[in-house]
């Protein structure tokens, strides 16, 4: 397929330019805005660099009321961007997919396939990644394997968002927006100069906004008996009981100091983000009676059969009356669970428990029967120094040292009960430290143009997880701590073989020590407690839990009969060189056909999350692609259309994958994958003040192999894991149309109507694709007005998000064993009314 695209994409090239004059570089002050971008470590402008990019500038997401990286899902091919991954709690979680290759997870131990940087820092976690974009200069997408410039973890691609840097003129730009849900958001950018070659710039960004999901008491809940949710562990107790989900209050600060003078120039930068909201919206959508829904069921009946004549605790392999009569025991660990068997046999309604089923499914979409912990609270921020020096006229050296950090606690109900059935919150601290180098310059006559650098990064910090399972029965106290250090040479050579004719070659060797310690227990020893229950004489005291109980359950430390994971720190090193070769050719002067070969690779770790001890760590290994990319970039008709178009092929090995294993998702490299497919963009200015912008993209991601430890065979419930089943949150089809028409009034100001629509074909949201997760095919559409002013100082904006109030499921989990399927619908339908001020 892709030999047959990339002759048509050339035929195309050719076509287009014949038409291409001088008199196109005259038109060039009036036609299509020029977009500049550092995609190669260097200034460049976006259509002479040879790769796919989707690049915006701060004007284009302005007025699509693009506010985070999430945000921009909708306007770039082949990319999908989620605020949030199953159980994380926060909307600053992002999950970054470009041509069928990202990360769907939050966990310290997994390292996302879609590489952020901020003014050229990498971000290393997933938490906080979805970054707001208060003061951005630009925000630059660059699809596939990224190895060779930015390295590890930019398998899938990377996003590089460029911040305001300070004016050598005062200038002050700022809104103040309100909207549906009691939005009120203000942004503001002050320029002020200091001195000759100094300036300095400050941006603040307050948003808050009530959440869309409604919490509403069960009815007569009251009436039955119930823990509280501080009877169980937890990174918190906050925002308990009803209110709302899915809310916004977050702040933002950045500063900038700028120096330029004498070859030599520097850039002082620290910011700060402090977000205090409640959990993202999460809804219960199915019930299954599996293991713990089902024992738990019957066990408060006191039924020690279900139809059928099974056994109600089958599914767990003990008497529900020895798992679940043990005494009350606090906070201090073993036992933390109450007698519960039986408490509903005789018909007192002063301590009858609810049973956890279907009874929990509201009828509205945004509404939820939770009560337990609600709030996400993140504060992370950073400062980084980048020095610049022209050692002559064609080389120049630059320094980017930065250090980042963040905090986290989160915590969510999300079994949508007022039972403490499937509640999650996670602690997490994490510090980073980066160093690079890089040397940048050109040679003989400019035919030679380089790249040479060095990086160094360390990252450290820990993650606990807190999950309470069936009012207890299994309650999940995990804490890890991560630590990795990593350091890399690159470069990259351009040599111009002909006037029309370019080659590029380059890589990237990589080396990374990790560390791990995992200590994940279960506070209420329920392995233990089914060997009581089944008779095993070491067991038959579980006060204390004697050594020999230990060993006999699988318990591998001495001492330490609860935890899963056994002691000591755990290594791994990983090492990896990442080519590329590129061939460009310019048949006209506005006109470049582009070929790239390229590999990847995302690090490999630990499995964290256990629900059975082991007598090792579990790890996996690292993911590895080789793709094969063909394109042409051009802009005709004296600067008023632009064609992108690009056909790739993706080998995709060792895919990292979560699937549910009891009630733990466990990575695994699932097996192997062959990705294609093609993506087009287009701008054209079609009349006086109308300008269309569109794209289209395609993707056929699909399983080439599959482990046999990791395959799920089709069933009701799951499209499942096979050899030709498609890889998960990679649409087929995204196709984006954008037209914009702006009209003088004569001298009293300016009109811009704009219109946004994006079609997306049907998602898997879930590595088994769970059909009650799926994503079905959609159309999104947006709409804005705006009035500017005469002067140019201020203008005013009235839009509209979603506007045929389309819902759908954008990340969820089938968290079969423990009882519900639940998920996160996007926001509704919703309006904005925007005043913007400038001088």
């Amino acid at each position: 397929m892709i030999e047959r695209v990339s002759v048509s994409l050339a035929v195309l090239a050719a076509a287009l330019a014949a038409p291409a004059t001088a008199q196109e570089q005259k038109a060039s002050s009036e036609g299509i805005q020029d977009i500049v971008v550092t995609a190669q470590k260097r200034v460049e402008n976006v259509q002479n660099v040879p790769i796919s990019i989707s690049a915006f500038t701060a004007s284009a997401l302005q007025e699509r009321a693009v506010t985070s990286v999430a945000a921009m899902s909708n306007l770039a091919p082949n990319v999908t961007l989620d605020a949030g991954t199953p159980f994380s709690g926060s909307g600053q979680v992002l999950a970054a997919y470009i041509r069928g290759i990202g990360a769907n997870d939050f966990a310290f131990n997994i390292d996302p396939g879609v590489g952020i940087y901020l003014d050229g820092v990498y971000l290393a976690r997933s938490v906080g990644a979805n970054q707001d974009l208060p003061d951005v200069e630009r925000v630059e997408v660059l699809k596939g394997p990224q190895g060779t410039l930015f390295g590890r973890n930019t398998i899938g691609g990377a996003i590089s968002i460029v911040t305001h840097d300070p004016g050598d003129k005062f200038r002050f730009i700022g809104s103040a927006t309100t909207g549906s849900y009691n939005l009120i958001n203000v942004k503001g950018t002050v320029d002020v100069p200091i001195a000759t070659g100094l300036a300095s710039s400050l941006s603040f960004a307050v948003n808050s906004r009530n959440g869309y999901l409604r919490r509403i008491p069960y009815p007569g809940a009251t009436a039955y008996a119930s823990d509280p949710v501080t009877a169980f562990r937890a990174s918190g107790y906050e925002n308990i009981g009803y209110g709302t989900e899915g809310g916004d209050k977050t702040y933002n600060l950045r500063g900038k100091i700028k120096y330029s003078g004498g070859g030599f120039r520097a850039v002082l930068s620290a910011d700060y983000s402090n977000t205090d909201t409640s959990q993202i919206a999460n809804r219960v959508i199915a019930i299954f009676p599996g293991i713990f829904a089902g024992t738990y069921n019957c066990a408060i009946a006191g039924n020690p059969v279900v139809a059928g004549g099974g056994r109600c605790d089958s599914q767990i392999a003990g008497p529900p009356a020895v798992a679940y009569a043990a005494r009350r025991g606090g906070l201090t660990g073993l036992f933390d669970h109450p007698a519960l068997f039986g408490v509903n046999a005789d018909a007192n309604p002063d301590n009858n428990r609810l049973p956890y089923d279907g009874r929990f499914i509201t009828k509205d979409i945004d509404t939820s029967y939770a009560n337990g912990n609600n709030f996400n609270k993140l504060k992370q921020g950073g400062a980084a120094l980048t020095l610049e020096y022209d050692l002559s006229r064609n080389a120049t050296l630059k320094s980017i040292t930065a250090y980042r950090q963040l905090r986290w606690k989160v915590a969510m109900d999300l079994d949508g009960s007022p039972l403490n059935f499937l509640n999650t919150s996670f602690p997490m601290f994490q510090k980073q430290f980066s160093e690079e180098l890089q040397l940048t310059g050109n040679a003989l006559d400019d035919h030679v143009k380089y790249v040479l650098g060095a990086y160094y990064f360390t990252e450290s910090g820990n993650m606990r997880d807190f999950v309470t399972f069936a009012e207890g029965l299994l309650q999940v106290d995990g804490p890890n701590n991560l630590a990795t250090r990593n350091f890399a040479f690159y470069g990259q050579v351009d040599y111009k073989v002909t006037e029309r004719l370019g080659l590029t070659l380059g890589g990237r060797y990589t080396r990374e020590n990790k560390e791990f310690e995992g200590f994940q227990s279960d506070l209420n020893g329920l392995n233990y407690k089914l060997a009581q229950a089944f008779g095993n004489p070491d067991c038959a005291s579980l006060d204390p839990i004697s050594d020999r109980c230990r060993i006999d359950n699988g318990f591998p430390n001495p001492g330490q009969p609860l935890r899963y994971y056994i002691a000591g720190v755990q290594k791994q090193t990983f090492s990896n060189f990442s080519p590329k070769v590129g061939l460009q050719y310019h048949p006209g002067d506005d006109v470049m056909i582009f070929a790239n070969w390229s590999r990847g690779y995302k690090t490999g770790g630990w499995t964290t999350r256990l629900s059975a001890p082991l007598p090792y760590a579990p790890t996996f290994g690292p993911e590895k692609a080789e793709t094969w990319e063909a394109g042409v970039k051009s802009t005709l008709l004296a600067r008023r259309l632009q064609i992108n178009a690009a056909a790739f092929l993706t080998n995709y090995k060792g895919i990292q994958l979560n699937f549910q294993q009891g009630v733990s998702p466990v990575i695994q490299n699932a097996g192997d994958a062959r990705i294609k497919g093609f993506e087009l963009e287009m701008t054209a200015l079609a009349a006086r003040g109308l300008s269309l912008t569109g794209s289209a993209g395609y993707t056929d991601a699909y399983y080439t192999n599959v482990l046999a430890g990791a395959a799920v065979a089709p069933s009701a419930l799951q499209v499942g894991v096979f050899k030709g089943a498609t890889l998960p949150k990679t649409p087929k089809w995204k196709l984006n149309f954008g037209p914009r028409y702006e009209a003088e009034l004569g001298g009293h100001g300016t009109i811009v109507l704009l219109g946004d629509v994006t079609y997306t074909s049907a998602v898997k949201n879930d590595t088994e694709g769970t059909y009650l997760l799926m994503r079905p095919a959609n159309a999104l559409i947006n709409a804005s007005v705006t009035y500017k002013a005469p002067s140019g100082n201020w203008d005013v904006t009235l839009g509209g998000t979603n506007l045929t109030d389309k819902r759908l499921i954008v990340t969820g989990q089938a968290q079969l064993a423990g009882g519900p399927i639940f998920g996160t619908y996007n926001r509704p339908a919703e309006w904005y009314a925007r005043l913007g001020v400038k001088f």
